[in-house]
């Protein structure tokens, strides 16, 4: 079996935060390692420092101190140019509630990265069509995010995170404004493209979404207080 490559690695990741006179340590010395085709939840309370460890991983934000390589280039000493451009080339992202442009039509929200990145017209339309079908929305790519439901409308940011064929697609409580049923199915969804060989990180308060994922990392703060298989997870959450 071929061995897989990380990803994803974080050697002792600290982020200070200035408040007034005094220091508040978001990240505290985090690491750990993601390989490539895992997917994995990092789960937490509000203030627990993982939505700061999002915006590293994500490549929004660099650490304090620390080392973040993704596919192995360093991420943590970039500027902000440089940031976008992992950004644009390496990481698709699926956000809560879904950002999508309400003027533009579904393929024109779909190509926007591909926009960004550089890409030509028409190989930006057959991409993001691509993507559109993927998802089962090939058929509304004329329609407007107003038309569809919450989850066709998270289906589109999915498509719109795939359609550049990210290394990485990161996900921020991407079924926090759905309800229970169609939660599901955007997670069964994120689970078949994981299947397909897709690198996917959710980023989760929700236990039962993080349950969801094959592993599991809590963070507590400011710390890794829990990193392993989901069955060890469930045993101390359920």
């Amino acid at each position: 079996m071929e061995e897989r490559k990380h990803l994803i690695e974080l050697w002792d990741i600290c982020k200070v935060y200035k408040m007034g006179d005094s220091e508040v340590r978001a990240n505290d010395g985090i690491s750990f390692t993601i390989d490539d085709g895992e997917m994995v939840a990092i789960v937490g309370k509000s203030g627990s420092g993982k939505s700061t460890i999002m915006n590293i991983i994500g490549a929004l934000d660099v650490p304090t101190s620390g080392c973040y390589c993704l596919n192995g280039i360093d991420v943590s000493k970039m500027n902000d140019n440089q940031l976008a451009e992992i950004r644009n080339k390496q990481i698709g992202f699926i956000f809560q509630q879904y950002n999508l442009l309400p003027k533009m039509n579904l393929l024109g929200n779909v190509e926007l990265p591909l926009l960004y990145a550089g890409i030509g017209e028409n190989k930006r339309s057959e991409l993001a069509m691509k993507s559109l079908k993927r998802v089962g929305l090939g058929d509304k790519w004329k329609n407007r995010p107003n038309q569809l439901s919450g989850g066709q409308q998270q289906r589109v940011s999915i498509a719109r995170a795939l359609a550049g064929n990210p290394s990485l697609i990161l996900a921020d409580e991407p079924t926090g404004a759905l309800d229970s049923r169609t939660s599901k199915e955007v997670l069964d969804f994120l689970k078949e493209l994981n299947e397909e060989g897709n690198t996917i990180v959710i980023i989760t308060h929700d236990n039962s979404i993080a349950l969801e994922a094959k592993r599991v990392i809590k963070i507590h703060d400011g710390k890794v207080s829990f990193d392993g298989h989901v069955e060890e997870y469930r045993k101390l959450v359920v």
